[in-house]
């Protein structure tokens, strides 16, 4: 019998499985499908202070090994993701949930926490410093150590629960960053969001995305994942939620090794939607074929 179970901050999971914002909506849509009570957690869709339309048309690009998107944070803003969204998610899902939140000041990363703080479902904070995808915000705060620790450190006045810092690796020095969040208060780095990247169309001649750039996510991003998460490790003694091309069960079991607590798929949530209850379902035999009877023990096992 193997164990799947883990700890990220204190709160137990069943297993490291836990779909990335973005990726999986609010997380009521996939319970149609099925039971969403397998997963581990759920990191709900990125959430601002005010209703967000995003970015124009066309927002997805294929490219071989992955896909690029420049959705630019839609959501309906945090008053109504409470009073509307969160509710539904509650009714059929019993598990901790993440709170994936993003802004474009100190201000708005502040005050939208503060309005889900109440939540008591809410067991961690993801604070999003990391999107590629929006002007003025977003990445800017996660590109200078001082900047994340400055978004760390408000973010902290108004909630007790974990806050969680979710990095970008369109950096030169990933770990200094890290160490400047878990020096500012972070109980937890979440690594790595998507790679700035580009498709231009040979028949027009212009960028397929209307942004111009997206974030670039899929299988081939998944080596650069796990060397950052390996380095972030060595530097910083607060747990981290990898992510970066994850598709099947030994893609977690690499990302734990390289240093990951908990493990969050994206990319392949939107190719195959049933992709994360498939994995959990494979862990175990995973597990087996390795030689692993409690994951929690695999956790750093690289170094």
């Amino acid at each position: 019998m193997v164990n799947t179970k883990v700890t990220l901050c204190g709160t137990e999971l069943k297993n490291p499985i836990i779909p990335a914002s973005g990726t999986y909506g609010f997380g009521y849509e996939f319970a149609d499908i099925y039971d969403i009570n397998v997963l581990g957690s759920l990191s709900f869709k990125g959430t601002t202070l005010e209703p967000r339309f995003g970015n124009p048309t066309p927002r997805i690009a294929e490219c071989a090994e992955g896909m690029l998107n420049a959705v630019g944070l839609q959501n309906p803003g945090v008053d109504k993701v409470i009073a509307e969204e969160l509710p539904k998610l509650k009714a059929c899902f019993e598990g901790p949930i993440m709170a994936n939140v993003s802004g474009f000041s100190l201000d708005q990363y502040r005050e939208t926490v503060r309005r889900l703080d109440a939540e008591k479902q809410i067991a961690w904070f993801e604070i999003n410093v990391s999107c590629p995808n929006v002007h003025g915000g977003g990445m800017s705060f996660g590109t200078d150590p001082k900047a994340a620790a400055s978004v760390t450190a408000e973010v902290r006045k108004v909630t007790d629960k974990p806050i969680i810092m979710k990095l970008t690796p369109n950096v030169t020095d990933i770990v200094s960053i890290a160490k400047a969040c878990e020096e500012a208060g972070a109980d937890g780095i979440s690594m790595i969001n998507t790679l700035l990247g580009m498709v231009i169309d040979l028949k027009t001649k212009k960028p397929v995305l209307a942004n111009k750039m997206g974030g670039f996510s899929g299988p081939a991003i998944k080596p650069v994942a796990v060397r950052m998460i390996y380095q972030v490790y060595e530097a910083v003694k607060i747990p981290i939620v990898g992510m970066g091309g994850v598709s099947n069960a030994e893609d977690v079991i690499e990302l734990m090794l390289a240093g990951a607590t908990a493990v969050q798929v994206g990319a392949a949530n939107l190719r195959e939607p049933f992709a994360c209850k498939r994995i959990i379902e494979d862990l175990p035999k995973a597990m087996k074929k390795y030689g692993i009877t409690n994951l929690q023990d695999i956790i750093g096992g690289a170094h």
